[in-house]
């Protein structure tokens, strides 16, 4: 770590830590925890990949029909994204069960789809967003070991993000990298409503 590396040392051992890895692979990454910004980190990923001639495939488990702006401005790179936007929203309540499951079923096997489609010598995505499955973990709508079996099996050079509250142990233990973001403050606890730009 760099951590108690003074000044121009500590900048010099951080350039110098790319260079150590000798593993190239597709990652499993998984962000989770009660704080804001595990989407966002995600489609700061999105767009890298992109900068980086990179072909990306997004499944937004809950989003529904609402229009986002990462959604609008992702739209435009068709050459290099597809987005399937699924689910009912942002709400989960008044819960119909059966409607609940069979959605998040279709969008599990959406990212199925998308998986496949990034195997052979022409693989179609070198990223996958799952955005918010961990919430159709949480609630049982998806079966953990399944998808944790499908994502250990993607193909060795596609790196997937899963995003959402409560990554199951299972998923976490699956991961390369896992980050919890951890909830400080927050506007909403100031009655502060979602903010366009910021929240969508």
């Amino acid at each position: 770590m760099t951590d108690d590396i003074p000044g121009e040392d500590k900048i010099k051992a951080r350039d110098r830590m790319p260079a150590t890895g000798t593993i190239g692979k597709g990652l499993l990454m998984v962000h989770t925890g009660r704080g804001k910004g595990k989407s966002t980190a995600a489609f700061g990923l999105a767009l890298r990949a992109i900068g980086n001639g990179m072909r990306v495939g997004i499944v937004q488990f809950v989003r529904g029909g609402r229009i986002t702006g990462e959604r609008v401005v992702l739209e435009k790179f068709t050459d290099q994204v597809t987005i399937r936007t699924m689910g009912d929203g942002f709400t989960r309540e008044a819960r119909d069960r059966a409607r609940d499951t069979a959605a998040a079923k279709q969008a599990w096997e959406a990212a199925q789809e998308l998986i496949e489609a990034s195997r052979g010598p022409k693989p179609l995505y070198e990223l996958l967003i799952l955005d918010e499955l961990n919430i159709m973990l949480r609630d049982g709508s998806l079966d953990v070991d399944e998808v944790v079996r499908v994502l250990n099996g993607r193909p060795p050079d596609l790196h997937v993000v899963v995003t959402g509250r409560d990554a199951p142990p299972a998923l976490i233990e699956a991961a390369d990298l896992v980050t919890e973001m951890a909830e400080v403050k927050h506007p909403f606890r100031a009655g502060v409503t979602a903010q366009k730009g910021i929240e969508f």
